[in-house]
């Protein structure tokens, strides 16, 4: 059994949830997002509150149960609120700035990086050690915050590179004599 799935997904004022068949339309202040789920899992919406329910007890079935209700949890977050992930730079010389669209990063490469940012998701750099991602989408705001980070991923020794702002990165003792 999916205790995922069991919670019921409440929606907060000003979002408003439609379903047509296996389809469900969020629309709240920020955007307006749909979801598709499969057939093995039915979707209902009564008194500000979607409830998912599987078709049957097989196994597929139980596992759209819970991953269903999971993206229209975030459905109604990102259109309701949104989602942010905050990167820091940490290194002598590396250094992020916006340019119109286009993202900026100096990362001791013999060139700078330039990354386009997608529709959908907006990049800012208020300092020039921090980045972050901001968007309705989950998925795509954690991809774009993965792909800047990918760039330069912090490594053990110095824990230079591209880091999310509350991750941990073990350090390593460097050689000794």
């Amino acid at each position: 059994m999916s205790r995922i799935g069991k919670k019921p997904v409440e929606l907060p004022s000003g979002v408003t949830a439609a379903v047509s068949g296996q389809t469900i339309e969020v629309k709240g202040p920020k955007a307006t997002h749909t979801f598709t789920a499969t057939d093995d899992v039915n979707l209902t919406v009564e008194d500000n509150v979607i409830t998912v329910t599987p078709r049957g007890k097989s196994k597929r079935a139980r596992q759209q149960w819970g991953m269903s209700r999971t993206v229209i949890a975030n459905l109604v977050t990102g259109v309701s609120t949104g989602f942010k992930k905050e990167l820091e730079i940490n290194g002598v010389g590396y250094r992020a700035t916006m340019q119109g669209n286009t993202l900026k990063l100096a990362l001791g490469y013999s060139h700078d990086v330039l990354f386009e940012v997608p529709a959908g998701v907006t990049v800012t750099a208020p300092k020039q050690t921090e980045i972050i991602v901001e968007g309705t989408d989950a998925q795509l705001v954690g991809q774009v915050a993965a792909n800047i980070r990918e760039w330069r991923k912090p490594e053990p020794y110095k824990g230079k590179g591209i880091k999310y702002k509350d991750e941990y990165i073990f350090r390593k003792e460097g050689k000794k004599k």
